[in-house]
């Protein structure tokens, strides 16, 4: 997964798509999950890197992601 070339970030969580107009802020870790993505890591990368960073099982985390990324895409802020 990546994020569209076109699309703007910040590192407070704040996004905005130019191609609709939408913009939108995310949490603290929707941000670093954006900036792991604008790095092209795969999902399992982010995974381990956000479960190591927060102590978080990745069980639960990755049903989070799972959410995080269907809302991305509903977004239009992913690569096909």
């Amino acid at each position: 997964m990546k994020l569209k070339k076109n699309i703007a970030t910040s590192a407070e969580g704040f996004v905005f798509n130019p191609a609709t107009g939408d913009s939108f802020s995310t949490n603290p870790i929707g941000s670093e999950i954006l900036s792991l993505l604008k790095e092209n890591k795969s999902s399992s990368e982010i995974i381990q890197t956000i479960c190591e960073k927060y102590q978080v099982e990745p069980i639960h985390f990755e049903r989070d992601l799972d959410d995080f990324l269907a809302q991305l895409t509903d977004y239009r802020i992913l690569e096909s």
